[in-house]
């Protein structure tokens, strides 16, 4: 389907789409959503509606690539880099000699423009060459979207052996843009083709010693004078007068040149008048003065969608552009977006500053509308979905920040078909972890079931056996609750595949029956209880069937907590495995800790056995009560929170152990989310009590002491700015966090990691409602730093609520378990 098709297709839905998404209905799915894939060895039939299904096939069944004759996927053609003959000439020897290649420099320094000329204009490799982005994509993305280039293989993803079997003598020269990727993940994409040559485009350098580093700087003077000559449609000027004041003061920066060269007018003589060089501060806001309506409307659009790449046709559907092909190449040529591969995007200097001017970006009703409805259309192409993975993603976030996990709902489920057939599991991941999110927060009992099962289904062709167990018998047991049988069935027939799960909870026994879902029947290993981060080996599926996996607990996959009210109508939590943790409280009589938050929680509806967060039994395994815990306390020492990490340990006659590994501390969300702090205004009860209540059996788990907490009310406190982030804020989790205005924009948070020893102040900086911060820290069970969180806390124009988004550091080898991208903050008066 062309653009065009797709233009005319979204003008006659779009009437009735936004009907439908105020009357609050589903997406349905338009096109026929069914269909196989093959990854590996398993043959997936994806199902929009109840999760796919997956059979096995033997070796004769498997499908047979067939490599093309002529591999060849270069870039689209642009404007040849002015003033880069000796690096092209150093790129060229090194590829020569068989090393892998790295061009680094910061943002508009010309990275791209080289690397695609290179693509274009150098001697490929004996077998071809392939020329790809890596914005926002995972090494495995990469590894198949190059299998693709090379091999004719539709809907077939090879299992990581197989494929670099199927690679292993190709030669053929990759040219990877945007590859903003670890060193691990550059490592593991070059072995998938271990014959290939590569070279990477980046802002960092990330194989130091392992490749050759051709920095990129500032273009000299004759090619800055040069560039303002071809941009701005004049006689090249002398350079020793206003063209090279201006290359001056820009060090030679590309970006920057192309801006002021877009600035230039003309004379009464018609000769080209250069901006003046004290000019190049205000550039963007210069140019944002000059664009006429549809131009602004584009680029409000793309910056609302921040890094994600959107092609045109979306830019004229959406923004009512009539031309929106030469609207965003006009946009480029300015300086204000970027041409990818895939569409344009806008720069995020001129992101930033439109959102200043214009705090109200585009609507995300209609944003969530158009995309849920365009990705379930007859004539939507996966591979187009899996181009758009990263707006969809975006939309979906920007719904949940709006108060609106109905419509992220919509556009993950409607996309999720489309990118599990596009073969790409990477982004497919990302948006199933927004969408269980949302829906979580609007209680939407199908689509969690739908996105745990699809989460489970991923975890199973990616090789994450284990892990992939535990989510298919937690759907299992949301379908059954659902009466959905054709969503059990494929849940059950899919976890056949994985390692043998202890046995779910049945929801016809009664709590402490002696069935599976008794206390008495836990054995398994307790992943932390809000505040420490699971990490779980990547290559965990080689313990095979003896491993065992987490099936108690708070947070453990599959177990559904029930609270402590009663055992005839218990009301468990649906935990996410990405981090949606429930915070830890204790009632001092009960003696036991039980789920508890503020907030509703949408699988509170499904019956299911009390399930009790207990010590291991006598029978466990050695070191299984050997918890590794955190204290920490927020806001100048105002809470406390008393942390649970997570040891190895195996079922009932099970020979292997799978270790899970905790990262102690500390992403502030899950500081915040097992915050037990004691209310003040309130009696003793279980939200007052600080951490999990002393046992008197032997193997109890271990308590750290935390702040002691008055039951008295503070005196009143004055106001804070409606809009800004000092105060404090209840957490959807229950906890409380107090921030404290150091100066003008900047805010602090008192971090305390006891069983580290640390103690250390986040700081957050922004204004207009929106504060950003680089300093929490992750620490293993070691107390080792093993990388820090970039967090982002966006707050209502009322002042009142607020929503902490996190970007988490990859930890290689390991896969993080209980990572919560998200939490609501509620103000407190």
């Amino acid at each position: 389907m062309d653009d065009n098709a797709q233009d005319q297709d979204q003008h006659q839905h779009q009437e009735h789409g936004s009907e439908a998404a105020a009357a609050g209905y589903r997406i349905d799915i338009g096109r026929d959503a069914t269909g196989p894939v093959i990854a590996g060895h398993h043959n997936v039939v994806v199902d929009a509606h109840h999760g796919s299904t997956v059979t096995l096939l033997m070796e004769p069944q498997r499908p047979r690539p067939v490599r093309r004759e002529h591999i060849g996927l270069p870039p689209r053609r642009r404007p040849a880099p002015l003033g880069r003959e000796s690096e092209l000439a150093t790129l060229a020897e090194a590829l020569r000699g068989g090393e892998p290649v790295e061009l680094w420099g910061p943002p508009g320094i010309g990275k791209s423009t080289l690397l695609r000329h290179a693509a274009l204009t150098l001697e490929p490799g004996p077998d071809g060459v392939v020329f790809l982005s890596a914005t926002h994509r995972e090494a495995g993305d990469l590894a198949q979207e190059i299998f693709e280039a090379c091999y004719e293989a539709a809907g077939y993803a090879p299992s990581g052996p197989e494929l670099r079997r199927l690679m292993a003598g190709l030669r053929v020269t990759v040219y990877i843009d945007n590859a903003e990727l670890t060193t691990e993940e550059l490592r593991d994409l070059m072995d998938a083709v271990p014959d290939a040559s590569f070279v990477f485009a980046g802002r960092e350098r990330a194989l130091p010693g392992e490749s050759v580093a051709l920095e990129l700087a500032g273009l000299d003077r004759g090619a800055g004078v040069q560039l303002l000559s071809r941009e701005a449609g004049i006689p090249t000027p002398a350079s020793d007068g206003p063209a090279g004041e201006l290359w001056k003061a820009s060090a030679g920066h590309p970006l920057l040149l192309v801006r002021a060269a877009a600035l230039t007018r003309r004379d009464g003589t018609g000769a080209g008048v250069l901006p003046a060089p004290g000019a190049l501060a205000d550039l963007v806001p210069l140019l944002l003065g000059q664009l006429d309506p549809d131009a602004l409307g584009g680029l409000r659009l793309l910056a609302t969608l921040s890094d994600a790449e959107l092609a045109p046709v979306h830019v004229g559907a959406l923004a009512g552009v009539p031309d929106p092909a030469g609207v965003c190449g006009r946009l480029a040529a300015l300086g204000l977006a970027e041409a990818t591969e895939r569409g344009y995007r806008c720069t995020a200097d001129a992101a930033r500053v439109l959102r200043e001017r214009h705090p109200v970006g585009f609507p995300v009703e209609r944003l969530c509308d158009y995309f849920a409805r365009w990705a379930t259309r007859r004539t939507t192409r996966p591979e187009q979905i899996a181009d758009h993975a990263r707006a969809l993603e975006i939309a979906a976030e920007l719904a949940e920040r709006a108060g609106r996990p109905d419509l992220a709902v919509s556009v993950a489920w409607a996309a999720s078909p489309g990118l599990v057939r596009s073969l790409r599991f990477g982004s497919w991941g990302r948006v199933l972890h927004r969408g269980r999110i949302a829906a979580r927060q609007s209680g939407d009992q199908q689509a969690l079931a739908y996105f745990t099962h699809e989460e489970g289904i991923r975890k199973l062709l990616t090789g994450r056996r284990v892990l992939a167990g535990v989510l298919l018998g937690e759907a299992a047991v949301l379908w059954r609750q659902l009466g959905d049988t054709a969503g059990v069935q494929a849940a059950q027939g899919a976890q056949q595949y994985a390692p043998a799960q202890p046995s779910p909870p049945d929801p016809t026994l009664p709590a402490g029956d002696g069935g599976s879902g008794s206390a008495a029947a836990t054995d398994a290993p307790h992943l932390p209880a809000d505040g420490g981060t699971a990490y779980v080996p990547q290559d965990a599926s080689a313990s095979a069937a003896t491993s065992t996996t987490p099936t108690s607990g708070p947070d453990a996959p599959g177990q559904l907590t029930a609270p402590p009210t009663s055992a005839s109508t218990p009301t468990p939590t649906a935990p996410d495995h990405h981090g949606d943790v429930s915070p830890m409280s204790v009632d001092p009589g009960a003696g036991s800790g039980t789920a508890a938050g503020a907030g509703p929680d949408p699988a509170a509806a499904l019956p299911t056995p009390t399930a009790q967060a207990t010590a291991p039994p006598a029978s466990a395994p050695p070191g299984a009560d050997q918890l590794g815990s955190v204290g920490l306390s927020a806001g100048g020492g105002q809470g406390g929170a008393a942390l649970t990490g997570a040891v190895a340990a195996t079922a009932p006659g099970a020979s292997a152990v799978t270790t899970f590994f905790v990262v102690v501390a500390v992403a502030v969300g899950f500081v915040i989310a097992a915050m037990a702090v004691t209310e003040r205004s309130e009696p003793d009860g279980p939200s007052g009590a600080a951490g999990l209540s002393r046992s008197a059996s032997p193997t109890r788990l271990p308590v750290i002491p935390v702040p002691s907490t008055t039951r008295t009310r503070e005196p009143a406190r004055p106001s804070p700015t409606p809009t800004a982030l000092a105060g404090r804020w209840r957490t959807d989790r229950g906890g409380t966090a107090e921030f404290e205005q150091k100066s003008p924009g900047v805010y602090t948070l008192g971090i305390q990691v006891s069983k580290c020893g640390v103690q250390y102040t986040m700081e957050f900086t922004g204004s207009s409602g929106r504060y950003r911060s680089h300093d929490e820290r992750f620490y293993d069970q070691e107390c080792r730093l093993v990388g820090h969180v970039t967090s982002e806390i966006s707050v209502s124009s009322g002042g009142s609520r607020a929503l902490w988004t996190r970007t988490y550091p990859q930890v290689p080898g390991q896969e993080c378990l209980t990572c919560d991208t998200t939490m609501s903050l509620t103000r407190i008066p």
